[in-house]
């Protein structure tokens, strides 16, 4: 596993896949206190024909590093691997958290971005009475708690109880320091009056079941993007392991 050390941080990440595939590398960018995993399907389909790059944030996963007060500085983070890697132009795929970060770096840099995929993502962090709720009583309840709350809302009914467990336990391992501080970035993040200057083609794809971010959220954004795709699955927030293969071919469908 490849790291690059960046100012106090040691960033994990893989790339793999042809140099020479056909079009420009995918960069997958996952969002809070998850990790790079969460993109093993997608990565698995794309590796065979095109270069796919995804990392670890840092503080999370195999990440080293404090958290960060805004999304502009994973944005950096990013941006400074993609150079790291001699990649001047890629196609961005982001969850949630990721998908702020692409809408970041898309507005400071469009000329490094070709096609941008936002999964289960909002322009404007508006939280439903629930989540405001949850998240006001961090500070009154363990942590390990407050995160169980937090990702088993995440997935739509009926998804298998162990296996939310599973993600569940990974998320927990993220620093309270670092899921703490990039809650309060991305309370700050609203890109929404500024998306009308994101040219590219872009595909939003949105879990139906998502009460995280409410897909009526994703649908104020939509009507603002001058080029937007809209594509709506049967999912809860956590689309890229729920429905990973309805996911991987909307995706596909988009780049190709």
């Amino acid at each position: 596993m490849p790291q690059l050390d960046l100012d106090g941080a040691a960033l994990a990440y893989d790339d793999e896949g042809p140099r020479d595939g056909g079009g420009v590398p995918l960069v997958f960018i996952h969002g809070w206190t998850a990790d790079r995993h969460r993109w093993d399907h997608q990565m698995a389909h794309f590796a065979d024909t095109r270069r796919v790059i995804r990392l670890d944030l840092r503080g999370h996963g195999e990440s080293s590093g404090a958290g960060v007060r805004t999304i502009e500085e994973l944005a950096r983070d990013v941006l400074a691997l993609l150079d790291h890697l001699k990649i001047d132009r890629c196609v961005l795929v982001g969850h949630s958290m990721g998908g702020m970060i692409s809408q970041t770096i898309a507005l400071a840099h469009p000329e490094r971005v070709e096609r941008m995929v936002l999964v289960d993502s909002i322009s404007r962090m508006t939280y439903s009475r629930g989540r405001a709720l949850l998240m006001a009583a961090s500070t009154l309840v363990p942590f390990k708690l407050f995160v169980a709350a937090n990702i088993q809302r995440a997935f739509a009914p009926g998804y298998p109880r162990e296996e939310i467990r599973e993600y569940i336990r990974a998320s927990a391992d993220t620093p309270r320091e670092v899921v703490m501080t990039l809650y309060g970035a991305m309370r700050a993040f609203d890109v929404l009056d500024r998306v009308g200057e994101i040219r590219i083609p872009t595909l939003l794809v949105h879990g139906y079941h998502d009460i995280q971010l409410p897909v009526r959220q994703m649908l104020r954004m939509a009507k603002a993007y001058p080029d937007a795709v809209v594509r709506i699955i049967d999912a809860g927030h956590e689309l890229p392991v729920e429905k990973p293969a309805e996911l991987t071919e909307a995706v596909d469908r988009f780049v190709s």
